[in-house]
């Protein structure tokens, strides 16, 4: 029984960190498979943290604060939708810069807002979003294996991680049974042929750069509002280069997309819960257990890229024949 418990725990803690990188790879999802390669991810999520954080700790609001999360990582979408939609860049380069540009602006804005070296106060009550709990819970929670199951791995989330994972189903319906999906996937393949239909390239590019925006915000605003209780620098650690990572992993499919967060959420779980790990007089260091989920992206990176095939028209701008 005690096995079990651990089990769960360790379960609980995969899921929690499991969602910021479920709403990245879901907003990578959107914007890839319209065509828009966004290596971006880690800085819309960065800034989305800081800001949310700052908003929340200054109005007490924890909803403000989304929103100002969510609006300030729609101003980087709009960036990157100018640079490689309208200007046709390097969509690669403009996704570094974002990341560059969010890296340097949250530390300075944190420290001249509230001087406490790049961070923003610690948030409290309705700064941050509590807890939710389901019914009966504290009725069901001594009921062995079904108990621990219902109070702590499916009860006890904020809302953002019910949201995160509502979204698989709802992003795989929106993509496989919508009109619009459709047209959002055929201009991620053949955007010559769906302008030819009369449906704008631009305007559907820009709703997935919008859309991947949106997502990358509440991804922002989970870390800081509700996996921690404000912002520190650099808090994203490489998340959104996870994120990515699972995507490809994924072949750029929501359900296979959530069992790839999941991954290497597990993994960052079982660093956080078993560290100096001892294998029979062998002690694996803490660091490297640590480093598990970096090292799984390398080697998803490595090995899947060849093999996990992208969006024919990705990375390309599209440039209307006259």
């Amino acid at each position: 029984m005690e096995f079990f418990v651990t089990l769960i725990q360790v379960l609980d803690s995969t899921v929690r960190l499991a969602t910021p990188l479920l709403l990245a790879c879901l907003a990578g999802l959107y914007s890839e498979r319209a065509g828009i390669f966004d290596i971006g991810l880690e800085g819309k999520m960065l800034m989305a943290a800081f800001f949310s954080a700052a908003v929340a700790a200054v109005t007490g609001s924890v909803w403000l604060g989304l929103l100002a999360g969510i609006a300030s990582s729609l101003v980087l979408s709009a960036l990157h939708g100018l640079a490689s939609i309208t200007f046709r860049g390097n969509q690669l380069i403009s996704g570094v810069a974002i990341n560059f540009l969010a890296s340097g602006l949250t530390v300075l804005i944190a420290q001249s807002w509230f001087k406490q070296g790049g961070r923003t106060p610690s948030l409290f009550g309705g700064g941050r979003f509590e807890p939710i709990e389901f019914p009966f819970v504290d009725a069901i929670s001594g009921v062995p294996f079904i108990g621990p199951i219902y109070s702590e791995l499916l009860s006890g989330h904020s809302i953002l991680v019910y949201v995160a994972f509502l979204l698989v189903p709802a992003t795989w319906w929106i993509l496989f049974r919508t009109r619009f999906g459709l047209r959002l996937r055929a201009v991620g393949e053949n955007p010559a042929a769906v302008d030819t239909a009369g449906v704008s390239v631009v305007g559907l590019r820009f709703a997935a750069v919008a859309i991947c925006g949106v997502l990358c915000g509440i991804a922002g605003a989970y870390l800081a509002t509700a996996l921690q209780a404000g912002f520190v620098k650099e808090m994203t650690a490489g998340r959104g280069f996870i994120a990515l990572a699972a995507l490809i992993f994924a072949k750029w499919r929501p359900w296979h997309a959530m069992g790839a967060c999941l991954l290497f959420g597990l993994l960052q779980a079982v660093a956080l819960r078993f560290q100096n790990i001892d294998l029979g007089g062998v002690v694996i260091p803490v660091q490297v257990m640590d480093a598990l989920p970096y090292i799984l992206t390398v080697v998803i990176l490595a090995g899947f890229v060849g093999k996990a095939i992208p969006p024919r028209a990705g990375g390309e701008p599209y440039v209307k024949e006259r």
